[in-house]
């Protein structure tokens, strides 16, 4: 019987993100050559001397060492370097809050409740915003919402406030609160004029260290539930796997929404080893109940990781109705931001209204699972590999 199965190469842990992914077929045959091939290892010849004889031997003195000799010859020990300390962890919060359909009331409304929850919560060190909170979630408003964002170490005075207020905000957030930020996402105008559902990170200098731009675009079409279509006005991003190295929590990963439902995303960071995956997303009042949580739950026991899920609050029934007559349409979201650890338990939940979650992250819970439960060593690579392309 054959077999096509999905596979992927493990690669170095770096900010670097891969453009695709495809689905392989492979013969054992050929994979089990290859394995010996690969592992031949070169080995050195060992270096003959020679001694000369001496040129006189006496029967009281011969070519034997002596034991005084012997200790006075010093044997020098190799110190065994000391490995570097492991990432702990830290705590991570969540903010969930409704959006409307004004961009500026929205980013005037930012700095308030990151300010609120970093008063209470001050050992905060990552704080993740939902998907899309800067602008109505329809897909007719992200062209008019948009705006440029600058690249990874791209310095954010490159930008003009005017034109990049939002990505302007996050910056100065970071910074005056020094903590990492993840920026939800929010509608990101190309170089190419294309527009992006765009998530960036602020290290706490204010300074974005890492961009993932929405992969899967949220194109569904449920009958009696939802039909929306992203792809009407977005264009996907082609570089799948984001990561950025944070002092306490490790490697952390980002992705967006409906990248969850894609498995392949979560093995690849798995062969990373990547202790911490960050969703925001904006799930619906349809796949929402079913599957928001079935997911991050699922996702988490297959990266042996943490994932941190930020959503946007639950319109309320009041919105709703001031909104009949809007230019777009209400989007309500599902809510329930939520922490799940690497054996896929719920360690915090919000509700449905707006809400600051926080969590401690403990990285140790990644590492006991992984040699518990050592899936990344037992899998069948004669059978079946992974690729990243």
């Amino acid at each position: 019987m054959n077999i096509r199965l999905l596979s992927i190469t493990p690669i170095l842990l770096s900010t670097t993100r891969i453009q695709s992914f495809h689905i392989i077929s492979i013969l054992p045959s050929i994979l089990l050559n290859n394995n010996i091939n690969n592992s031949k290892s070169r080995i050195g010849q060992l270096n003959k001397t020679s001694r000369s004889p001496p040129t006189s031997i006496s029967s009281s003195t011969s070519c034997i060492r002596t034991m005084s000799s012997l200790s006075s010859s010093t044997t020098k020990k190799t110190e065994t370097p000391t490995p570097p300390s492991l990432p702990k962890g830290g705590k991570v919060g969540i903010l969930q809050f409704h959006v409307s359909n004004s961009k500026t009331a929205n980013l005037s409304r930012l700095p308030t409740l990151v300010s609120t929850f970093m008063s209470t919560n001050p050992t905060t060190t990552l704080l993740v915003l939902p998907e899309v909170w800067n602008s109505p979630y329809a897909t007719s408003s992200f062209p008019s919402s948009a705006e440029p964002c600058p690249t990874p170490n791209q310095p954010q005075s490159d930008l003009d406030p005017k034109t990049s207020p939002s990505s302007t905000l996050l910056s100065e957030l970071a910074k005056h609160h020094n903590v990492h930020i993840i920026g939800g996402s929010i509608p990101e105008f190309g170089d190419d004029g294309s527009v992006y559902n765009t998530c960036l990170v602020y290290s706490p200098t204010g300074l974005c260290i890492a961009r993932h731009r929405k992969v899967h675009l949220f194109d569904i079409d449920v009958p009696g539930g939802i039909t929306f279509k992203e792809s009407d006005t977005l264009t996907p991003g082609n570089q799948l796997i984001t990561t950025f190295p944070h002092p306490t929590l490790g490697t952390v990963g980002v992705g967006i929404c409906y990248d969850i439902r894609f498995p392949e995303l979560f093995l690849l960071h798995a062969l990373r080893k990547t202790d911490v995956f960050v969703l925001p997303g904006a799930f619906n009042l349809t796949t929402g109940p079913k599957h928001w949580e079935l997911l991050l739950r699922a996702r988490a026991v297959d990266m042996q990781g943490w994932v941190i899920a930020a959503s946007p609050a639950r319109a309320t029934k009041e919105m709703i109705k001031e909104n009949e007559n809007g230019e777009y349409p209400t989007y309500e979201a599902w809510g329930h931001s939520m922490a799940v650890d690497p054996w896929g338990g719920v360690m915090v939940e919000a509700g449905v209204g707006e809400e600051g979650v926080g969590v401690e992250v403990e990285l140790e819970r990644g590492r006991k699972f992984r040699e518990a439960i050592p899936t990344g060593r037992q899998k069948r690579t004669d059978l079946y590999k992974i690729e990243e392309v």
